[in-house]
């Protein structure tokens, strides 16, 4: 099973992405677990999770926080301004798949 880690400012818009992404899963019978959490969680949360996605507000923080990811190993994405609107969680899961679609590809991955 794959798991997911959506990482936002308070934790309070990426439950709700986390929770309309779950639904995606289910509909595409995909076994992935999705989880949300503040950015402030991230350490004790990456050692477990196999993606990274991180919230379009905190772009100014992406570059050091994916390189936190990758020190375990985790690819990560940063989402969209508009995936936590209507659609975005189509979008979200999409950028998820491009990121283990691409971990796959290299060579450690």
């Amino acid at each position: 099973m794959t798991t997911i880690l959506i990482i936002c400012g308070a934790g309070a818009s990426s439950t709700f992405l986390a929770g309309r992404m779950r639904t995606i899963a289910a509909a595409r019978g995909e076994s992935v677990t999705v989880q949300a959490a503040s950015d402030d969680d991230i350490d004790s949360r990456l050692p477990a999770v196999d993606v990274l996605l991180v919230g379009s507000h905190l772009s100014s923080t992406f570059d050091a926080l994916r390189d936190r990811a990758a020190g375990y190993g985790v690819p990560a994405g940063l989402l969209a301004s508009t995936t936590f609107g209507p659609g975005g969680a189509e979008a979200a899961y999409d950028l998820f798949s491009s990121l283990t679609t691409t971990q796959k590809d290299t060579p450690h991955g």
